[in-house]
């Protein structure tokens, strides 16, 4: 456990909390610049089993964010190039490659043996299922997402009866999401948000409270961070009462 010292020497880590990490699983969806960033510092930081989900290659308008990737990965598998990356940061830990879109009964039996689920896709639609499947399996969710010079993340769940989803803060009217492809985005912003994903994550396995329902904004032009609360739909088709009665 020398690798992991300087977590260990935190009170609110300790070696408990460390065993925790080792012995978890964290899926993640999306390798590009937020997924990167996540699963480098999951990787280096034990975490025991990741799932990482991304079904695209790499690109060269990737690479300016994309710190997983090198000019010689072009044209390769995301999921294949990554793991390559964050065994060679640390080989104690697994990794699943899932080359795929997960959806339906895949996407909800790789939820329900993961501990918790960070979502940094593109597309409304499969994160609308990711919440779906983190809501029905009581894990918790950590989303994430970033364009120009903004982002933004927020924790749910895992307790889905009293908090919201990531179903109370967006609806299918919303699925007009803008890209970075057509928008732009700085290069380290992604790696902002995905950072401190890492972090929620992290306090998540350990053991640490954290905010829960609470949207965090990034504006990188002023380098400020605004909270909003989310409020929990009443009629909400995911987590409401009568939707969960449902599940």
């Amino acid at each position: 456990m020398n690798r992991y010292a300087r977590h260990i020497a935190l009170e609110q880590v300790g070696e408990k909390g460390q065993k925790r990490i080792v012995n978890s699983t964290a899926l993640i969806i999306g390798l590009g610049g937020i997924g990167c960033a996540v699963s480098s510092y999951l990787a280096c930081a034990g975490v025991g089993r990741l799932f990482i989900c991304d079904f695209d290659t790499v690109d060269e308008t990737n690479l300016g964010r994309q710190t997983l990737y090198s000019s010689s990965d072009i044209g390769q598998l995301k999921t294949i190039c990554a793991a390559s990356r964050l065994i060679e940061m640390n080989a104690d830990i697994k990794i699943r490659q899932i080359s795929e879109r997960l959806d339906n009964e895949a996407l909800y039996t790789a939820v329900t043996l993961s501990d918790v689920v960070i979502d940094g896709c593109d597309n409304f639609a499969t994160r609308f299922q990711v919440n779906a499947a983190s809501v029905r399996n009581n894990r918790p969710l950590i989303s994430g997402a970033a364009i120009r010079l903004e982002g933004q993340l927020a924790v749910f769940g895992p307790d889905y009866t009293e908090s919201p989803c990531y179903r109370c803060l967006y609806q299918e009217a919303d699925e007009s999401l803008e890209t970075c492809a057509g928008n732009g985005v700085l290069s380290p912003v992604p790696g902002v948000i995905g950072t401190i994903m890492a972090v929620e994550a992290l306090k998540c396995l350990a053991g640490i409270n954290s905010e829960r329902g609470i949207l965090n904004l990034y504006d990188a032009v002023s380098t400020e961070w605004q909270k909003i609360n989310i409020n929990k739909a009443k009629n909400c088709p995911v987590c409401s009462k009568t939707a969960i009665g449902f599940l």
